[in-house]
């Protein structure tokens, strides 16, 4: 039997991974934004996706006007009250070009970092240090759904059922977690409000960890084009509330449609069993996708 790969072991961790993060906001809390603030984030990749979640959540709960942006196409300009980083290797070049800028303006900021002794880590104003869940696999899993859990948790949330739902996911044997997903050709993964930014996420964790055809909607524009490419063979999955009617719709084309009542944050680490599932079929590692790095550093 082979051995398990980084980024199996590194999915198999997350809820307690997020319990643990969650309790250390007391001792973080002053770093990150406060209620009535004007908020944006910064990130590339996954971060940015996690940022896109958080900053949708915070908005909904009305805590204040939140953006998300990459780092390469941000509009800080705007004017903002603080800023999140979230930058797991620590040296990400347009992170940096955007911090520069930051600190050049004297804006308030935090960086959230898994990567001590970086220059994101040394330089910002504020650093939350998370390398209790760096990661050695390419693939960004338990550093990203822990920032999430952090902030989320800063918004006042109890991660608690959140923690206990994934548990019971990661518990499942493969046929009760994932089932015919194994062998669809394609998967759609839709989301709405904050699971927006989850459903970028879990189309781009299977495009990196296994080569696969996924995509990744708002739920309500789902209709608008993208259900073109629904057929038999091809599965829609939709991470948190459905559009009344939109399940229905996609049977109707024969492609299978997916949905569990579950956090979204539960429902994407069952997508990151399918990424080890699907990497497995093809013969692929998923701990060194092609074409990627850990961090893009540009010179």
């Amino acid at each position: 039997m082979s051995q398990p790969t980084h980024l199996a072991r590194e999915i198999a961790t997350q809820p307690d991974d997020w319990a643990r993060t969650a309790a250390r906001l007391p001792a973080v809390a002053g770093d990150l934004p406060r209620p009535g603030e004007r908020v944006a984030t910064i990130g590339c990749g996954t971060s940015w996706f996690m940022g896109q979640a958080y900053a949708a959540r915070r908005e909904s709960l009305g805590q204040g006007p939140t953006d998300a942006f990459t780092a390469s196409e941000h509009r800080l300009a705007r004017g903002y009250d603080r800023v999140v980083i979230i930058c797991r290797s620590g040296t990400t070049t347009e992170v940096l070009e955007v911090l520069d800028e930051l600190l050049a303006a004297g804006t308030p900021h935090v960086s959230i970092v898994a990567t001590p002794g970086t220059p994101v880590a040394e330089r910002s104003a504020a650093t939350i240090l998370m390398d209790d869940v760096d990661e050695q696999s390419v693939v960004q899993t338990r550093f990203a759904t822990s920032t999430l859990a952090l902030l989320r948790a800063s918004l006042g949330e109890d991660l608690g059922p959140v923690v206990e739902q994934a548990r019971a996911v990661l518990a499942e044997d493969v046929e009760t977690a994932l089932g015919d997903l194994r062998s669809v050709e394609q998967v759609t993964f839709l989301g709405t409000d904050w699971s927006n930014g989850l459903a970028n996420e879990a189309a781009l964790k299977l495009r990196e960890s296994a080569q696969f055809w996924a995509e990744s909607y708002v739920a309500m524009e789902y209709r608008h084009g993208p259900i073109s490419i629904a057929a038999p063979g091809r599965a829609v999955w939709a991470l948190g509330a459905v559009p009344d009617g939109l399940a229905e719709q996609v049977r109707e084309t024969g492609a299978h449609f997916e949905h569990r009542d579950l956090d979204p944050m539960a429902e994407l680490v069952r997508v990151h069993r399918l990424c080890l599932a699907r990497a497995e079929s093809a013969g692929l590692d998923p701990d060194a996708p092609r074409h990627l790095t850990r961090s893009i550093v540009l010179t």
